[in-house]
């Protein structure tokens, strides 16, 4: 354990289990940042975007910041299907037919588009990208003759398609939201604006087919030739697509400019809007087969019971909450000057309070990795859920020792209730972590039960933390702190402090459950504190990348499998016939998810 206080990016110094998580505290990274497949179509050397770097490419930040919406169009229960091979040849003549009517349109925004630039480069950039469009329409179109059926003339347009279409040309005819009417633009430069709008709403596109493609590619065996669908992976991941959808950014980036930040902020909503119009478009192609996501499509609440379980710190925070509570003791401790009322709970000094929480930081942090090491076998062993528990007894002796000291230490004493809930209402949560339990506890008909399992001292943070975003329906199980009067006396009520308590919790909580209908349970977490509950659950995802919980995981027979992939071979088996009965606890599998987005769409969806 360690404390960092004006070295660090962070107000709030970073304790116990930031350390026994070895990981920088962050924000979850973005996906790679990888439609036409013309090579030709390169913009000119001197390109205003050619010399401004990738961080700061406005193309860029927009796709890092509406990943979310990428990440739901990668776990479609078609682009699902899609990847593992086992998409139903229907739905994909479907599909088919659909995207040769949105490419048509496509074609014909960037024809509209480059009439109204008043750059030669830029007319010829933007005319070389149509002509990819132009070749992918021949691919489409192989596909038709290899059918020997006209699918496009025998599917009409659906409705997604349809609002997709309606949004690119109005954008190119600029119809945009605070632009002059179309035959009311005077000079060239506001047409130009409207090449520059119709480019952000065409962009996301071509990045989100060149991500999907080198996304699917990936998952590709080397020798896999009977693939139904290799040839539109082949498509989408190629360099000379990958090129074109680097092209079509580096084109908005030049026609970006001269603009200014309101005319910006436009086209980042137009980015947006058409990043939502294709999770629509991949959500509406009709499927006839079962889908493993979203996990809550086969949930059947009459049947089933669906229990979701996570941790809380640095699962859900940005921060561990015992750093928020030390820093609570630090900024609210008496000045060494200052009288304490012989009735109030005697309380160390700020200065003492720094010094203290820094020798018990940094006692934890030796003994904790110790303590790892000393349960590691020599060589790795085939996973034994028994004999894993059995390690873990040994940590769970250490955490209460490392409790205990903190409770003679004093530092927790004097803390105000209040004091408490206002942090936990300021406390920075993963992103994406509330918006899935805002739905999840919304949706009345999922009838889920949700639990949060936290070493956490002080059970009024997570409350506070929640219900301040809107979730209130939680049951939360965590270490409570005892209050005279709303202020702590630094003694606590321990309830959860070791992974042995943890899996003991979980297992009352699926047994108090109704054995009338079938459990299907799901561990979110991030520690080795959360490891017995991981491998029991059904499914069990890892978020984060703790390295103890890996390195401990592994020697002990556990795999770390990343959700999608893991995903797309679970829906090929599903395809060819598995069990339906597909997750099981104590496989010794886990899920890692690099977000609380891909957690969402996995299991809740759009």
């Amino acid at each position: 354990m360690r404390l960092l206080f004006s070295s660090s990016p962070y107000p709030i110094p970073t304790l116990f289990r930031l350390a026994r998580s070895h990981r920088p505290v962050c924000s979850s990274p973005p996906p790679p940042t990888w439609r036409s497949s013309n090579p030709m179509a390169i913009l000119p050397k001197s390109s205003a975007a050619a010399v401004i770097p990738s961080e700061e490419r406005l193309a860029t930040r927009f796709w890092i910041k509406y990943r979310r919406e990428s990440v739901l169009s990668l776990y479609s229960p078609f682009a699902l299907c899609l990847a593992s091979g086992s998409l139903k040849i229907d739905t994909f003549r479907h599909y088919i037919a659909q995207d040769v009517h949105f490419l048509k349109a496509f074609a014909h925004a960037y024809e509209l588009a480059e009439d109204c630039a008043d750059d030669d480069d830029a007319k010829l950039a933007i005319s070389e990208l149509r002509k990819g469009i132009l070749e992918e329409l021949k691919m489409h179109n192989s596909f038709v003759q290899e059918w020997g059926s006209d699918c496009v003339n025998e599917s009409p347009v659906n409705s997604s398609t349809l609002k997709y279409t309606e949004f690119l040309l109005a954008t190119a005819s600029g119809k945009v939201e605070g632009l002059k009417a179309p035959g009311k633009l005077a000079t060239p430069f506001e047409k130009t604006k409207i090449a520059a709008y119709t480019l952000g709403a065409m962009t996301p596109c071509m990045r989100l087919y060149a991500f999907l493609g080198k996304e699917f590619q990936r998952l590709l065996e080397p020798n896999e030739h009977n693939h139904p669908y290799k040839k539109w992976i082949e498509n989408y991941s190629s360099e000379s697509f990958q090129a074109s959808a680097l092209q079509t950014e580096d084109l908005l980036d030049k026609l970006s400019v001269p603009l200014t930040g309101e005319e910006l902020n436009i086209i980042e909503k137009l980015y947006h809007q058409a990043m939502k119009l294709e999770i629509e478009f991949f959500y509406s192609q009709p499927l006839t087969q079962p889908t493993i996501a979203p996990l809550t499509k086969q949930h059947d609440p009459e049947q089933d019971h669906l229990m979701i379980f996570s941790d809380f710190d640095l699962t859900c925070t940005v921060v561990d909450s015992s750093a928020i509570l030390a820093e609570i003791a630090i900024v609210t401790a008496p000045k060494p000057d200052q009288n304490q009322p012989a009735s109030q709970i005697a309380r160390m000094s700020s200065a003492e309070l720094r010094n203290t929480w820094g020798l018990l930081s940094t006692q934890y942090t030796e003994e904790y990795e110790q303590c790892i090491e000393s349960i590691l076998p020599s060589e790795k062993v085939e996973f034994n859920y028994e004999t894993l528990h059995k390690a873990l007894e040994q940590l769970s002796d250490f955490e209460k020792r490392a409790n205990s000291r903190v409770i003679e230490s004093g530092v927790l004493k004097g803390l105000n209730l209040e004091d408490i809930k206002r942090a936990g209402q300021r406390l920075i949560l993963q992103d994406g972590c509330i918006s899935f339990f805002q739905k999840i506890t919304k949706n009345k008909s999922l009838n889920a039960n949700i639990h949060v399992l936290s070493y956490c001292w002080c059970g009024d943070l997570i409350r506070t933390a929640f219900s301040s975003g809107g979730v209130v329906v939680l049951n939360i199980h965590a270490n409570e702190f005892n209050y005279e009067e709303s202020i702590s006396t630094g003694e606590i009520v321990w309830k959860v402090q070791s992974p042995i308590d943890k899996i003991q919790a979980f297992n009352d909580i699926l047994q108090d459950c109704s054995n009338e209908r079938k459990k299907l349970s799901v561990y979110i977490g991030d520690s080795v504190g959360d490891l017995l509950c991981l491998v029991k659950a059904d499914i069990g995802i890892v978020i984060g990348s703790s390295s103890s919980l890996r390195k401990v995981g592994s020697q002990y027979g556990v795999s770390f499998v990343p959700l999608f992939p893991g995903l797309v071979k679970k829906q090929k088996e599903f395809g060819e016939g598995a069990s339906p009965c597909i997750w099981k606890g104590q496989s010794g599998i886990l899920y890692t998810a690099s977000s609380w987005d891909d957690i969402h769409a996995f299991i809740l969806g759009w």
